[in-house]
């Protein structure tokens, strides 16, 4: 009886964590194998040139300016970046282009005279 049972129930423990992990990666219904931790999260992939005060131009990287560990930017907190960095006078104006990713697809993004224009 018991070499019967143990079988079917590992059989069962089996379909049933696997049927756990694959509910977990579904992020809303109809869409499968998202996982929900990363379905809200919001991505920024971005190029930026800044202008300092006597002209010359370098490229930005806006995740220098981010506590460490950080990845994930949206266009208000690269705003907040970018007029940190030209309140500060590090740059009198940054420039660029890239792209915003999101569970809603992907966005182009422009940066324009130190301004995200989406």
């Amino acid at each position: 009886m018991l070499d019967s049972v143990l079988p079917a129930l590992r059989t069962a423990v089996t379909l049933a964590l696997v049927a756990w992990m694959v509910t977990g990666f579904t992020s809303l219904p109809g869409r499968w194998m998202r996982w929900k931790m990363f379905c809200r999260a919001r991505f920024m992939i971005v190029t930026l040139t800044g202008t300092t005060a006597d002209g010359r131009t370098e490229p930005v990287n806006v995740y220098d300016h981010l506590s460490p560990g950080s990845f994930i930017l949206g266009p208000p907190q690269l705003q907040t970046i970018l007029n940190q960095l030209v309140s500060s006078g590090c740059y009198i104006r940054i420039d660029g282009y890239g792209r915003f990713l999101s569970a809603h697809g992907e966005q182009p993004v422009e940066v324009r005279n130190s301004r995200v224009v989406s």
